[in-house]
């Protein structure tokens, strides 16, 4: 009788699973760790005003939330990156159609620990720190330390956008890597945690992880231009010049909850969220 209960107890644990994720009013969403306090946001709040619908969050990276709309593992896919072409060709052979819709707006911000004396920087100094040219506080105005360098997982949207646009400054054909010494951390907060805590250490993440522990940066083009802050009003106006879009990415046009789901994000409570989350809305930039 016991081991007849223990089997009936061991096909339950395994049904329980199956049924619950084959259940329409669960939504499976993973990716941009940048973007998972804002999603998570946006899940309690919807969960709110819709009881009986479920949302799970999970981080693990831009690439990571790709790979698992690619396999077929979550509904919604969150990336701080547009999707790139092979991965739309490996979604297409495993018949999923990659389907885009942009969010809101996020500024990156370049953090150093609050006793650093550098307070700004230009993009070709940045590129030159992250890459190793630049490997002493002195050399760019502060102390005499070695520059730490902390810099996101190769696998984060975060790591390939700040590679694109600052390491290699938007020149499709520079190849520049980081610095081989990079301290390679697994989200935005190990980087913030890092940063509070090393008097020597330089990273970056979505300004929505700013703190007190830490300090921003402003941030330059180039010497001959003004220095500017990471903030909302910055991104709005386009002067900030490490912004860049955030991203949903569902197969094929959303239906049934998970358009329901997408519409409250879009909607004006949904952007009331992306503020408050201090990300910007995509309805303040009039896109």
């Amino acid at each position: 009788m016991l081991r007849r209960w223990l089997f009936i107890l061991a096909i339950a644990m395994f049904i329980i699973p199956v049924s619950w994720a084959k259940d329409k009013s669960l939504i499976q969403i993973k990716g941009s760790d940048t973007m998972v306090n804002l999603v998570q946001a946006w899940a309690e709040k919807y969960m709110e005003k819709n009881p009986k619908d479920f949302v799970a969050v999970t981080g693990g990276g831009s690439g990571t939330g790709l790979s698992s709309l690619i396999s077929g593992t979550c509904d919604i896919a969150i990336s701080s990156r547009n999707i790139k072409e092979k991965e739309i060709m490996l979604a297409k052979q495993k018949g999923i159609n990659p389907n885009e819709i942009k969010v809101a707006l996020d500024g990156l911000a370049v953090v150093v620990n609050p006793s650093n004396p550098v307070d700004k920087l230009t993009l070709k100094q940045l590129s030159g720190i992250f890459t190793g040219k630049i490997s002493n506080w002195k050399e760019v105005g502060g102390t005499n330390k070695k520059i730490v360098v902390l810099s996101r997982e190769v696998n984060s949207g975060t790591h390939v956008y700040f590679k694109e646009h600052v390491l290699r400054m938007n020149d499709l054909d520079n190849r520049e890597e980081f610095v081989s010494s990079a301290l390679m951390l697994s989200s935005s907060q190990a980087i913030a945690d890092e940063a509070a805590l090393n008097p020597a250490a330089i990273g970056y993440y979505g300004m929505g992880y700013i703190s007190k522990k830490q300090k921003p940066l402003s941030v330059a083009k180039d010497e001959k231009l003004k220095y500017e802050m990471p903030t909302i009003e910055n991104v709005i106006n386009g002067r900030y010049p490490i912004s860049r879009p955030l991203f949903l990415y569902t197969n094929g046009m959303p239906q049934g909850i998970v358009k329901k789901f997408i519409d409250f994000i879009l909607s004006k409570e949904g952007q009331d969220i992306v503020m408050a989350t201090d990300f910007v809305p995509i309805n303040k930039t009039g896109s």
